[in-house]
C-alpha cells in the first residue's frame, strides 16, 4: 500500500524559517520533519511513498532523492502553483493507478499513532476514514472551587477528551478522486460533501503522541519530546 504525504505548503506561519527552507525540511531534534514521518511510515510497513510537493520542492528532492537512504521508494507529484490539499492529492492520481487503497497525511503532522488500526477499517460504502485525536488545549487551565472561588490547581495544556479533531491522517479508496477539486483544500471541499452523503468514517486515537507543527513554539516543544516516544526512541 502506498502513502502520500502532502508536503507542498508555503509554511507562512513559520517565517522567516521557511523563506529559504520548505516546511517539511525544518529541523526537529536533528532531523527534518519529513524524515520523522518517513521513519514512522516505514515502521508500519509503508515503503512506497509519494511526496506531493510544490514550494521549494527541489530542496526536498535534493535531501531525500529516491528514498534509498531511508530504505523506502519515493516518487514526486509536483505542483507548479499552489493547489491546496485537495488539488495536491488530485495531482498524485497518475502515481496511484495500481493502488486501490492508500493513506494520506499532511506534511506537518508528527505522531506515533498505530496505522494498522486505521488501515484495517472496513470502508464498505465509505470513501475514506479520518483519524481523530482528542482536542489538545493550547492553554493551561485553572481549576477552582465554584462556591468559595478558591483556586485548587493549575493544569498545563490538558487534553480535552470530550472533543475530537481531524488528525490530518486519512485512509482512502480511489473513489476519493471523484470528490477532489482541481484547486482547493480537501477539508473544505471533499470532506463536507462526503459527510453529507454519509461516506466518511472515523477512527479514534487517544493516548498517542500527536502534534501539528504550526508555529515556532511547536518546533521547540516537539523537538524536546519526540525521542521519548516509540518508534522514535530507538532512532539516533
Amino acid at each position: 500500500m502506498k502513502a502520500i504525504i502532502l508536503a507542498g505548503g508555503l509554511g507562512k506561519r513559520l517565517r522567516p524559517l521557511t523563506e529559504k527552507i520548505p516546511k517539511p525540511l525544518l529541523d526537529v531534534a536533528g532531523k527534518p520533519i519529513l524524515e520523522w514521518q518517513i521513519i514512522w511510515l516505514r515502521y508500519h510497513g509503508f515503503r512506497d511513498i509519494v511526496l506531493a510537493v510544490g514550494y521549494l520542492w527541489e530542496k526536498i528532492r535534493n535531501v531525500f532523492g529516491d528514498g534509498s537512504r531511508l530504505n523506502v521508494s519515493i516518487s514526486y507529484a509536483i505542483e507548479e502553483e499552489p493547489l491546496g490539499t485537495g488539488g495536491a492529492l488530485r495531482n498524485t492520481k497518475n502515481l496511484l493507478e495500481d493502488s486501490e487503497k492508500f493513506i494520506v497525511l499532511n506534511g506537518d503532522i508528527l505522531t506515533n499513532i498505530d496505522l494498522s488500526n486505521l488501515c484495517r477499517t472496513e470502508l464498505q460504502d465509505a470513501v475514506g476514514v479520518l483519524s481523530l485525536v482528542p482536542l489538545p488545549s493550547p492553554y493551561g487551565i485553572v481549576e477552582f472551587d465554584k462556591e468559595s472561588m478558591i483556586i485548587r490547581s493549575f493544569v498545563e495544556k490538558p487534553i480535552i477528551r470530550d472533543y475530537w479533531i481531524n488528525a490530518g491522517i486519512y485512509f482512502f479508496n480511489k473513489s476519493i478522486f471523484d470528490y477532489l477539486p482541481e484547486k482547493g483544500d480537501i477539508e473544505k471541499t471533499a470532506f463536507p460533501k462526503l459527510a453529507e452523503e454519509g461516506r466518511l468514517k472515523a477512527v479514534l486515537f487517544s493516548d498517542y503522541f500527536w502534534s501539528s507543527i504550526d508555529s515556532h513554539k511547536d518546533l521547540e516543544e516537539v523537538s524536546k519530546v519526540i525521542k521519548t516516544y516509540p518508534p522514535f526512541s530507538n532512532i539516533d
